[in-house]
C-alpha cells in the first residue's frame, strides 16, 4: 500500500520530464514514424523533391509537420504534469 500510494506518486512525477524528453527525441529521429510507415517522413521529402526538383517546399512541410507532432506531446506533457502535481 505505501509502494502504490506514496513512492510511486512520487517516482512518476520525478522521472515524467525525462520521459516525455525521450519520446519527443523518438519523434524527431523518426524512429517511431519508420515504424509505422513504410517510410520516414523525412525521405519521403527527399524522394518527392528528387521527383520534382522542388527541395523548398516537401523540407518545409516535413519539418513544420514534426513541429506539430512535437507541440502536440509537449502539451499533453504539460497537461500530465499539472494533474500530477496536485
Amino acid at each position: 500500500m505505501m509502494m502504490k500510494d506514496i513512492i510511486m506518486p512520487q517516482a512518476i512525477r520525478n522521472i515524467m520530464p525525462s520521459l516525455i524528453n525521450e519520446f519527443i527525441n523518438l519523434i524527431k529521429e523518426s524512429a517511431l514514424i519508420s515504424m509505422i510507415g513504410e517510410m520516414d517522413l523525412m525521405r519521403r521529402a527527399q524522394v518527392v523533391s528528387s521527383e520534382t526538383y522542388n527541395f523548398f517546399t516537401p523540407m518545409i512541410t516535413a519539418a513544420l509537420t514534426y513541429y506539430v507532432m512535437v507541440l502536440i506531446v509537449s502539451k499533453f506533457a504539460q497537461i500530465v504534469e499539472k494533474k500530477l502535481a496536485l
